[in-house]
């Protein structure tokens, strides 16, 4: 699998584990086959699984799409 993700790059990432919604974050790590991803964006209902992960998620990379920035 050819990597296409990259440190830095802004991602949105399927909801997992205990949380209910969607998350945007920014990669931070890269793995063989996922990412960690510190969080930055997630539904209010999520606040506080979001804090008790440390505002961090390690995400498939199956699991994730690449944002554009407005530039």
């Amino acid at each position: 699998m050819e990597k296409t993700f990259e440190i830095g790059d802004a991602v949105k990432c399927e909801k997992f584990a205990s949380l209910k919604h969607d998350f945007v974050g920014v990669i931070e790590k890269t793995y063989e086959n996922s990412a960690m991803v510190m969080i930055t964006e997630f539904d209010a209902e999520d606040e506080n699984i979001v804090s008790d992960f440390h505002e961090h998620a390690i995400v498939s990379f199956q699991k994730m799409k690449k944002l554009q920035l407005n530039k």
